[in-house]
């Protein structure tokens, strides 16, 4: 599938909640490999966020601005539909370790059955953000930790907020 505009739309989505350099890694990569990369964030209600699907967009714009062939949304519902009104041929995934791919695999399956003609790919992590998921920051973070150098400045600064508000101080 060839998207609107000619050439290869890509589909990077995930939670993102927040940011890390992991993921900024794999949207730096795959903007080279697509023509149009859209960063997607899955507004799932059944899962309790730390940050909302707003402010997760506004963190996802101001690192994706640097790409111009990037842009950044949200979607309800399944993705391979998603993927369908944006004319994406491709979904990006990122692999850290075995774990990642069997659970991805899974999903890729699913979404092949659904979606024949939309493929996913997977792309290996960094070596330097192997170890880093969203999961893991916030629980470092939660216990004090310094999470600069796993997630990009503006999403630090946003931690910081975010635990200044949850503690009751300006």
């Amino acid at each position: 599938m060839v998207g609107k505009a000619g050439g290869i739309v890509a589909i990077y989505p995930g939670s993102f909640d927040p940011i890390t350099n992991g993921h900024l890694d794999l949207l730096e990569r795959g903007s080279r490999l697509f023509d149009r990369l859209i960063v997607a964030i899955l507004n799932n209600t059944q899962k309790e966020a730390l940050f909302p699907v707003e402010v997760r967009l506004e963190m996802l714009r101001e690192v994706a601005c640097a790409y111009p062939n990037v842009e950044v949304d949200c979607f309800d519902g399944l993705l391979v539909d998603y993927a369908t009104q944006q004319g994406a041929a491709v979904l990006l995934r990122g692999i850290r370790a075995i774990s990642d791919y069997e659970y991805e695999l899974q999903i890729a399956l699913m979404n092949r059955r659904l979606k024949p003609g939309i493929e996913t790919v997977f792309l290996m992590a960094g070596e330097a953000y192997s170890f880093i998921s969203s999961k893991l920051v916030k629980e470092v973070f939660s216990l004090g930790g310094d999470v600069s150098g796993l997630v990009p400045p503006g999403v630090a600064g946003r931690l910081r907020n975010h635990a200044l508000l949850q503690k009751g101080k300006p």
